[in-house]
């Protein structure tokens, strides 16, 4: 019987502030690899970025995607839940891509591993707890905006004042200021000059 390919893994540590360490984190999850006879091929570091921040702000987790995406790897090693992201529709998306490529995860708080049937039933409930997530998301926007309906609110960007609108319209025009300049002189966003000025030139 041919022996087992051993498993190539990547470790992904982050810590949220330049004044914490991912020492630790790596420490933990070497001694994991160890123990389960994973080979550690690569490790991405994201040390001072947000978990809230998304792929394209976190450059050590889009370096560790495009590994997964070329199948590089056959599992992604982090210490906790809270390491990916900070909500289950975050870790959903992530393990989606992951899942697409074949590629699986192992939470080391959390006990997690997906290579374990008991894992992948798990993933399963992480679901369900990621859909009854959006749904609540859902029901406090909608019942924001109709709390905002009852209560008078304008909801969307406020409209601009005729007469502010026009103003700036002739100080484009004379075209002798800067839109910055002209955005801080009428007290606008530099975007809404830029809109009068893609409206004139139409």
């Amino acid at each position: 019987m041919a022996a087992s390919k051993v498993k190539r893994v990547a470790l992904y540590l982050r810590v949220s502030t330049g004044e914490q360490t991912t020492e630790n984190q790596r420490r933990e999850l070497l001694a994991a690899a160890g123990r389960h006879g994973w080979d550690v091929v690569h490790v991405f570091e994201d040390a001072g970025f947000s978990g809230a921040k998304g792929r394209d702000q976190r450059p050590g987790l889009d370096r560790l995607l495009k590994v997964v995406a070329r199948k590089e790897i056959d599992i992604v090693a982090a210490w906790s839940v809270d390491r990916l992201g900070r909500s289950l529709f975050d870790l959903l998306g992530f393990l989606s891509e992951l899942h697409a490529k074949s590629v699986d995860m192992y939470l080391h708080q959390q006990g997690i591993d997906t290579t374990t049937p008991g894992g992948k039933a798990m993933f399963q409930m992480m679901g369900v707890f990621a859909e009854f997530e959006r749904a609540m998301i859902r029901e406090r926007v909608n019942a924001g905006l109709a709390r905002a309906r009852e209560q008078g609110k304008t909801l969307g960007r406020p409209r601009l004042d005729g007469n502010t609108e026009k103003a700036i319209r002739k100080a484009l025009r004379k075209g002798d200021t800067g839109m910055r300049k002209i955005a801080i002189k009428f007290g606008v966003a530099t975007g809404t000059v830029q809109r009068i000025k893609a409206e004139l030139v139409a």
